[in-house]
């Protein structure tokens, strides 16, 4: 189910186009990342989803409720935190969320307990937030978005604060609540790591313009046709060699090896004939094309467009 729809957004801000027309999805159950360097806006756009920035032009849907037109609709189906959640200090972090959740019709006091149990905050909710570190306060943030059991989770740079065991805890809850719940994540960051190992798929945004999108797990039905560099170690790489450019691939001698682009489903051929011609291999591995290469290679490739 599509939760979130952005259609030819535009934002302007003092004569300047900060957001140019972008358009996104998110789906239920699917963590779908935002990355950008800053600066990119990352941060105007999921100002605009939470209705806190005024459209200037395009179209919004939550749950097919129009954010300019239907907003308070549209909003019973979010929860997000904006860069930093803004908590009372002097509070602790159970008072927070009794009294975020009186905001909200129907929360539980076993929901908020459920909840700060899943932020892994149970042993010191009860502390005030100001003895809390950054990263408790962002999980108790999160706590705090989910409340009302939101059908999409929209996070701004959550993993601020974080140490790397709070960050795969973040990543894993995050997880859970797709696939478990089927709740949408929409997350921005400029982790790239982070946003490989957490996202489904991700939308990379450069001077206010979507330049690519880039599926993490690539389907099964489309695998077989999907070029990829493969590295073959073998004992005789010069004959190889002559056999691979044979076989029409872009191939070179690389780093003690062959380097060649094939499709999937071409390599176990090449395989049967260089073990038949009595050529030795030791090893054969599939090179990823990282989102660390992606992403600098599309921005890199922006910037050389509007220079």
């Amino acid at each position: 189910m599509e939760l979130l729809r952005i259609e030819n957004l535009t934002k302007i801000i003092r004569k300047k186009k900060i957001i140019d027309s972008i358009s996104l999805t998110v789906n239920s159950g699917e963590i779908v990342g935002f990355l950008g360097p800053n600066g990119a806006g990352k941060t105007t756009t999921i100002k605009m989803i939470m209705g806190l920035f005024h459209i200037t032009s395009g179209k919004i849907t939550i749950c097919g409720h129009d954010v300019a037109t239907d907003f308070e609709n549209a909003m019973k189906h979010v929860g997000g935190i904006i860069e930093n959640p803004d908590l009372y200090k002097r509070m602790t972090g159970r008072e927070n969320l009794e009294y975020f959740a009186s905001m909200h019709e129907n929360v539980a006091r076993e929901n908020i307990d459920g909840i700060v149990e899943l932020v892994k905050m149970k042993d010191r909710i009860n502390d005030k937030v100001k003895t809390y570190s950054l990263g408790m306060c962002q999980r108790i943030g999160i706590a705090q978005a989910l409340l009302h059991n939101p059908r999409l989770l929209v996070l701004d740079e959550p993993t601020n604060g974080l140490d790397p065991l709070g960050i795969k805890e973040l990543r894993d809850m995050l997880k859970f609540l797709a696939k478990e719940a089927d709740v949408g994540v929409f997350i921005s960051s400029h982790l790239l790591s982070e946003m490989e190992l957490m996202c489904d798929r991700i939308y990379i945004i450069d001077n206010g313009v979507i330049i690519g999108e880039k599926s993490i797990h690539q389907e099964e039905e489309t695998v077989d046709e999907t070029v990829y560099e493969y590295a073959f170690v073998t004992n005789d790489n010069e004959k190889a060699l002559t056999y691979l450019k044979e076989f029409d691939t872009e191939s070179k001698i690389a780093n003690g090896g062959i380097s060649a682009l094939l499709k999937h489903n071409e390599v176990p051929d090449i395989i049967a004939k260089l073990v038949k011609d009595n050529i030795k291999i030791y090893a054969v591995n599939q090179k990823h094309r990282s989102l660390e290469q992606d992403f600098i290679s599309m921005t890199t490739g922006s910037k050389t467009q509007i220079r």
